[in-house]
């Protein structure tokens, strides 16, 4: 049973126009009350515990809304649209909750709020009761909420983040997008066990996100001060060309290319660099986690039969039941396509949820319980940034997917 409450003042109820269809999106301290069937007998009955969920994402609802409460633009604008679609599935996660036999209590926060944001709802202890905490937040609210729950030993699951936010000693915060670092370990593990004996290259530009990757490479590949793999790094100023990968490659050894720049421009150049050496040269290119964001390389025609590798946390082929239930909800709820986010947001609400009913008294240590699996296998494990510490500085997933695009399909390869 989901109870959903009204009457309170930050409660906002959104009309508003998406791919030319009328949505409503109810965005809310918490919602409508709804009971389930056997609840009403219960008068005599122990009084089961209340599980308090407190959902957070940038809506920014006091900007996109005038202050006669109309909508200022024509439709949804970018800014706020990862929210939404975030906030649409947690919606649908809570739809598929109401079933529940426990009682949950669910509250979505705007954490762009001018009346109430987040150091305000903390500082009037509007927060106190919450169970468990859910946000697709980063920067300043990241850092609130984090403290906080810590503050009051409360499970805080970053959904989208993937960054540490320099956050230490916190064993409440769970961050299920895995760092730059964790697809780093994963990438070196791949080519230790797989190419041990190739050539392998870092191909990089300048900037201060080159920097961390090589720095991340550096500190896996030397462990003890002696690297374990052979690994050349190539600096470029500018763009990367066929003519410079060439000088290195040896059409003798296969060759593993790391692409160590989160840059678009550069994973294209790279790219087409490799492709155009691949008649010659035995290359596997592997990229970074964003790389399978750039429309450059997912175009079906783009780089004919030639696979570009990269990594990230989620997969979901889509044809599951749970997939079922988003894509059917969200076209008969929204009118339209459920996107990735709405994906996440189902995940996050229903796995952590349920795992919170299951475990409400040692949910940190059943984190990576299997029987509630939603669409990704998730990995979580503690990190600890100095080996000597004794308390986790955070919970981090490090189970990552190989995805493989070719031929503008995207498809899962390890």
């Amino acid at each position: 049973m989901i109870k959903y409450l009204k009457g309170n003042p930050l409660i906002t109820e959104a009309k508003i126009m998406k791919n030319r269809y009328l949505r409503l999106v109810c965005i809310v301290i918490a919602f409508t009350s709804f009971q389930h069937a056997s609840f009403a007998q219960a008068t005599a009955s122990p009084v089961a515990k209340t599980f308090r969920v407190g959902i957070f994402a940038p809506l920014y609802l006091d900007s996109v809304f005038s202050v006669e409460g109309k909508f200022k633009y024509k439709g949804i604008p970018h800014f706020i649209s990862p929210a939404v679609d975030f906030i649409n599935g947690v919606e649908l996660a809570l739809d598929s909750l109401r079933t529940d036999t426990s009682k949950i209590e669910a509250y979505i926060y705007d954490t762009k709020s001018y009346i109430s944001p987040v150091d305000k709802l903390i500082n009037a202890r509007k927060l106190d009761k919450l169970d468990l905490i859910i946000g697709s937040v980063k920067d300043q609210e990241y850092k609130q909420l984090a403290a906080f729950a810590l503050k009051r030993n409360i499970p805080f699951i970053s959904a989208t983040y993937p960054n540490d936010g320099g956050i230490t000693a916190n064993p409440f915060l769970v961050l299920v997008n895995s760092t730059l670092k964790a697809h780093c370990e994963a990438i070196y593990s791949f080519v230790l066990q797989n190419h041990g004996t190739d050539k392998v290259f870092l191909v990089r530009k300048k900037g201060f996100q080159e920097d961390k990757v090589a720095e991340y490479f550096n500190m896996i590949n030397k462990p003890d001060g002696k690297p374990l793999l052979n690994i050349e790094t190539i600096n470029v100023d500018n763009t990367i060309t066929a003519d410079i990968l060439a000088k290195k490659l040896d059409s003798n050894y296969q060759c593993i290319i790391i692409g160590g720049s989160l840059d678009e421009s550069f994973a294209k150049d790279l790219t087409t660099a490799c492709y155009d050496l691949s008649e010659h040269y035995t290359t596997t290119l592997v990229g970074m986690p964003n790389w399978d964001g750039f429309k450059s390389l997912t175009k079906k025609d783009a780089f004919e039969n030639f696979p570009i590798y990269f990594t990230t946390p989620y997969f979901n082929n889509k044809t599951d039941d749970f997939s079922r239930t988003v894509t059917d909800g969200y076209a008969t709820k929204y009118k339209g396509i459920a996107g990735d986010m709405v994906f996440k947001g189902f995940e996050c609400t229903y796995l952590f949820t349920k795992l919170l009913i299951a475990h409400p008294y040692d949910f940190m240590s059943q984190l990576n319980d299997p029987n509630y699996k939603v669409f990704s296998d998730y990995n979580f494990r503690p990190v600890m940034l100095n080996k000597d510490d004794s308390i986790p500085d955070y919970f981090e997933n490090k189970h990552l997917y190989f995805i493989r695009i070719i031929n503008g399909g995207v498809s899962k390869a390890w």
